[in-house]
């Protein structure tokens, strides 16, 4: 028997077909070395791993430099039989309907696993671990409730509002203001704001009394976010983007009267 040498394996690009914008850019571009003395039928299989489609429902397109392409229908026909050179590409087509098709990418349906509370609070090299270590947030000795938190914050809004002279149908700005750009208006509310949420506690199981302090005001210009009502919940009454609540430290109160044409006009001589 004559010796004959094993065929040279060759490196052929493969790609799927792409149905997005341009459509002839590929969904998936990769290099395979082909023997080309493997069957069709082998090539598929070959190429499931690399794109996810069965064998029995790809048809693999040939792209040769300088040939027409080729459909390579036959199974049982090498592919070598087809002129498969360097610079070859195989465009692998999925014959499924499109619903049939599984997304690969779609990782929405895929089960994750999730390490149970029990197992990640035994764990000795955790941030859990670590900030029970260095008794920091709710592991600090000193560290207040959320209940006491907020009711912290709303002594301090308490303060804040009494320096600051802060009340309803006073002028104020919200700061930080700097020119062109101040947002001047009227507090309308001064007060505890239930529809605002505070995470970590329950709203109703709380006094409002000890709750934090905002301040309701209708800008001049209409660069608020609500008609003075959060969460269906109204406070206040005032066209629908001139309202805003903010906390008492970005108040600032004063004699800050409605800007009319003249003062814009000023303002932008100012720049010129």
């Amino acid at each position: 028997m004559s010796f004959r040498p094993t065929p040279a394996d060759i490196p052929v690009a493969i790609t799927t077909p792409s149905t997005s914008n341009p459509p002839d850019e590929p969904r998936l571009h990769s290099e395979r070395r082909i023997t080309p003395t493997w069957t069709i039928e082998i090539v598929k299989s070959k190429l499931e791993t690399m794109t996810g489609i069965p064998p029995s429902s790809q048809r693999l397109h040939l792209k040769t430099p300088g040939r027409a392409d080729q459909w390579l229908d036959g199974d049982h026909t090498t592919i070598g039989e087809w002129g498969l050179m360097r610079g070859c590409e195989i465009e692998v087509h999925d014959t499924r309907p499109q619903a049939a098709r599984v997304n690969i990418t779609d990782l929405s349906s895929v089960e994750k696993y999730v390490l149970p509370t029990e197992t990640y609070e035994s764990l000795p090299n955790s941030v859990l671990a670590w900030k029970k270590n260095q008794k920091l947030g709710r592991f600090d000795p000193n560290v207040l409730s959320p209940v006491e938190a907020i009711a912290e914050q709303a002594r301090k809004d308490s303060e804040v509002v009494d320096k600051r002279e802060i009340s309803v149908s006073s002028r104020a700005i919200i700061l930080p203001s700097s020119p062109p750009h101040i947002r001047r208006g009227t507090i309308r509310f001064v007060g505890p704001v239930p529809a605002i949420p505070v995470p970590g506690v329950d709203i109703e199981t709380v006094d409002a009394s000890a709750l934090p302090i905002w301040v309701g005001i209708e800008l001049d210009e209409p660069t608020g976010k609500n008609d003075g009502s959060v969460n269906g919940k109204r406070y206040f009454t005032c066209p629908n983007k001139s309202g805003v609540f903010v906390k008492p430290e970005k108040v600032q109160v004063g004699d800050f009267p409605p800007l009319g044409l003249d003062d814009e006009l000023d303002e932008d001589m100012e720049e010129i």
